[in-house]
């Protein structure tokens, strides 16, 4: 018997550049028991320079991001549910109402910072943490944990 793949949403305010980043490198080290997609409570028009930028230099294949609203993934009924913007900053984060697993990843949002060196060592330090968090989610075998260790590995990892 052929067990469902495991749906994974990352969501954030914009869906510009952590929920990309988290979305692809997700896509770049997964199999196919996991499905995964990005959204935004209120998309921008484009993706962060910065998002391409390190994504083209990890050699992770970015084509087929763009910004997109949470409402155009009406279809995707995710079982597992990860915020990435920073609420320690002030940021509100869009609020899933869906019956999926949610935890929170807080994750600074470059694109508050006007300094280009800064914004290079945030998107840097943002990839860094989402390559470890997402490594050892995907090192856990998700497919095969219930729910409360599903959702205790989730929130465990917002600490790493």
């Amino acid at each position: 018997m052929k067990l469902e793949p495991v749906r994974l949403l990352f969501l954030c305010t914009h869906n510009a550049c952590r929920s990309q980043l988290a979305e692809a490198l997700t896509r770049h080290l997964a199999g196919p028991e996991i499905e995964v997609a990005s959204a935004g409570s209120q998309p921008s028009r484009e993706l962060h320079p910065l998002t391409l930028k390190i994504l083209s230099e990890r050699q992770i294949d970015h084509s087929n991001l763009y910004s997109k609203s949470w409402d155009q993934l009406s279809d995707f009924d995710p079982d597992i549910v990860i915020t990435v913007c920073d609420q320690a900053a002030g940021e509100s984060c869009p609020v899933w109402f869906g019956k999926a697993i949610k935890a929170h990843w807080g994750l600074p949002d470059p694109s508050r910072i006007d300094d280009a060196e800064q914004q290079n060592k945030i998107v840097s330090h943002v990839m860094k943490t989402l390559d470890n968090r997402i490594s050892r989610l995907l090192a856990s075998n998700i497919t095969t944990l219930d729910k409360q260790a599903l959702s205790e590995l989730l929130h465990q990892l917002e600490k790493c």
